[in-house]
């Protein structure tokens, strides 16, 4: 009789327990949600980012080119119409994304009839192909202001990998507020690597003009907007 009876108070103690137990567990596990939420919002508003984006500003951007001819001496020519920008969230631009592009028919060399010919199917095709293209593919910082951009360059529609060195001018405010950064270029490249392949030689076996073509660009960008990414 005693044995029952202790059998009996131990089961109505335990069936007494367990709701206690439940509800105490339901606490606990809601404790857990709500901590864990927290977390997980903190962690992430902390992977949100600022996308920049900044704007070529053709005003005051340079984007030129240097050719040798018959060895002695450089013609240099420029682009007049172009567009570009750079889009990024670190303040080290490391993470930069460029992408630009010209118009060939806007080149210039200060010759009409040289302009004319660059134009034409004997080296950029500006009819068939009538866009420069430049799409980046990374943005090192190596030391200091320096630094080494690459990615892949299409012209007269073959497209190629190049690398640039970059020299970064900093950041200033212009008379009107507007934020700016600055930048100088600098890389060479194979005209024949692109189709550029006509070329003249003089009577002595000269060439006409350099395979090598230099770039140099000096440009200058505009922030014009920021946005959570």
């Amino acid at each position: 009789m005693i044995v029952r009876t202790t059998i009996f108070l131990s089961l109505r103690i335990t069936n007494q327990e367990q709701p206690n137990n439940r509800i105490d567990n339901f606490k606990i596990s809601i404790f857990s949600v709500i901590i864990c939420s927290i977390i997980f919002l903190i962690t992430f508003r902390q992977t949100l980012f600022i996308m920049a984006t900044w704007n070529i500003d053709p005003m005051h951007t340079e984007i030129q080119f240097k050719v040798k001819h018959l060895v002695i001496s450089t013609v240099t020519g420029s682009f007049q119409e172009f567009s570009g920008k750079l889009e990024a969230t670190k303040d080290d631009l490391t993470d930069a994304k460029i992408s630009f592009e010209a118009s060939i028919d806007s080149i210039t060399t200060g010759n009409g009839q040289r302009d004319g010919h660059l134009k034409s199917d004997d080296f950029f095709g500006a009819e068939k192909f009538p866009k420069l293209i430049f799409e980046s593919t990374s943005f090192e910082k190596k030391s200091g202001d320096e630094y080494e951009l690459k990615g892949n360059l299409t012209i007269k529609g073959t497209t190629k990998p190049v690398t640039l060195d970059v020299e970064y001018g900093g950041t200033a405010n212009d008379m009107y507020g507007n934020t700016k950064a600055g930048f100088e270029l600098k890389g060479k490249i194979n005209r024949k690597d692109f189709g550029l392949t006509w070329n003249g030689v003089t009577e002595a076996g000269g060439v006409v003009v350099s395979e090598e073509v230099k770039l140099l660009m000096n440009v200058q960008v505009a922030k014009v907007v920021e946005e959570t990414v």
